[in-house]
């Protein structure tokens, strides 16, 4: 898992970074990723009520203004023990950093920020390509809150 981190910490400082607080990835990309494997599970729902992305799923929370958000604190969602115990760490938001590393390996993410072997996610389904993850982080972040 530390190899993961450490590919997901390179790739990060290799690509663009955008003084404007812009995620690094594709958001075009990011939405037919979305559009393919997170709709299933999710949905994108504003503080009014429309659905912006995604269908009526839900097994996972809604990602409306996920980027920058408290890990684990949407409310009305039954997260996981483990990662409920991440949200509650100083500082731990749903960056671009965390959201990639997270959505690439949940289980083995939230084993080594908290250093317990035991630690288990909720979320099975593992985005394969970092880059991929990268775009999805790019889609969600147009769902910022205004």
């Amino acid at each position: 898992m530390k190899h993961l981190t450490l590919a997901a910490a390179m790739a990060l400082l290799s690509a663009p970074a955008f003084a404007d607080g812009h995620a690094s990835g594709d958001a075009a990309a990011g939405e037919e990723q979305f559009n393919r494997q997170c709709v299933a599970c999710h949905v994108v729902v504003n503080d009014a009520g429309e659905t912006l992305a995604g269908r009526n799923a839900r097994t996972g929370p809604n990602l409306y203004n996920l980027t920058g958000r408290g890990i684990a604190m949407h409310p009305d969602f039954a997260y996981g023990d483990a990662l409920v115990e991440v949200g509650q760490m100083d500082g731990m938001t749903w960056s671009e950093e965390n959201f990639v590393a997270y959505v690439q390996d949940p289980t083995g993410w939230l084993r080594e920020t908290l250093d317990n072997r035991r630690a288990r996610g909720k979320m099975a389904y593992q985005v394969r390509a970092e880059e991929d993850a990268l775009n999805l982080y790019a889609y969600l972040a147009t769902f910022a809150a205004e």
